[in-house]
């Protein structure tokens, strides 16, 4: 199954206590369709500036990004600097300028996609794509900016989405709630059939109505820049549920690792450079890592014996 995303490509500049660049292509849709490349066919919607030269379109094209959708304005592209410390959970914002991306209208190339992702765009925006496309599946993501400016408006998309995917720190400020558990909890009954939180170098955890899967984060050593994990991560697990056509449970857990393996590759170098570089090799090897990371014999304490038994 294809992919169709909707969000921002922008130019971000980053510094980090491991260097610094100016320049960098990101945004959330760009990140998230790089990294869902690697499973399906992605076709990408967003608006950039005359900046935007196709020097840099060549980014999509290596990956064969479908960009008809890719609309081209009078004026800047967004831009967005950051700052990060030495812990790489925070970050400061040092500017936020959105330029075109201010009166981006998606102008859709398709209008019936097996699968829409909903990048971080306004609550409006999303609903009024939502409502344009003929789809099965439906993921979104947003951030803080829209739970405190939009809140009704993000409310209303809820209810017409399967999934939501976003951090610990938005769950609990959407919900209201400190606990993450009662938190996803209270989400759910918005709307959504699937909450994915994302807790940085803590992992991942999944919540349905019936059932709860969490993930460790994959163990990086090398980790230069964030911005984009969380973008690369709902690539790797919304592209996983494309190729393999398939959103039962069992599926939606394996999603859980390949977005966490493709998030892995993204922080070890600044913007897309690292994923542009990915083999398929290196993705299934750092899976089938994961894999074993994570994996254990179950060991019953019978307490009659005081003895151990493996089953």
């Amino acid at each position: 199954m294809s992919v169709l995303v909707v969000g921002s490509v922008a130019f971000d500049a980053v510094k980090t206590p491991f260097g610094e660049r100016e320049e960098i292509i990101g945004g959330s849709a760009t990140h998230f369709s790089i990294s869902a490349s690697f499973f399906t066919s992605v076709s990408l919607v967003a608006v950039v500036g005359e900046d935007f030269t196709q020097k840099h379109e060549q980014l999509f094209h290596e990956r064969k990004v479908d960009i008809r959708g890719l609309e081209r304005a009078s004026g800047k592209t967004f831009r967005w600097k950051g700052e990060y410390g030495y812990d790489l959970n925070t970050r400061s914002t040092i500017y936020t300028h959105l330029n075109v991306f201010a009166d981006f209208q998606p102008k859709l190339p398709v209008k019936e996609t097996p699968i829409l992702f909903l990048g971080n765009i306004g609550p409006k925006l999303q609903l009024e794509v939502r409502k344009q496309v003929n789809t099965k599946l439906v993921a979104l993501d947003t951030m803080n900016y829209w739970i405190e400016s939009a809140l009704d408006d993000l409310k209303e998309v809820l209810t017409v989405v399967d999934i939501l995917i976003i951090n610990d720190e938005e769950a609990r400020e959407l919900a209201r709630e400190a606990n993450i558990i009662k938190a996803a909890k209270k989400i759910l009954s918005m709307g959504p059939k699937t909450v994915v939180i994302k807790r940085g170098e803590y992992g991942a955890a999944m919540f349905s109505e019936k059932s709860y899967f969490a993930i460790p984060a994959f163990p990086a050593e090398d980790v230069f820049d964030p911005t984009g994990a969380g973008d690369s991560f709902a690539g790797g697990f919304i592209g996983y549920l494309a190729a393999t056509s398939a959103t039962d449970e069992a599926a939606m857990r394996r999603a859980m690792i390949y977005g966490s393996v493709m998030a892995s590759f993204n922080v070890e170098e600044f913007g897309c450079d690292r994923v542009m570089r990915l083999t398929y090799q290196e993705i299934n090897e750092r899976f089938r890592h994961f894999k074993e990371i994570t994996h254990f014999e179950e060991i019953l304490f019978e307490r009659k014996t005081g003895s151990y038994k493996t089953v």
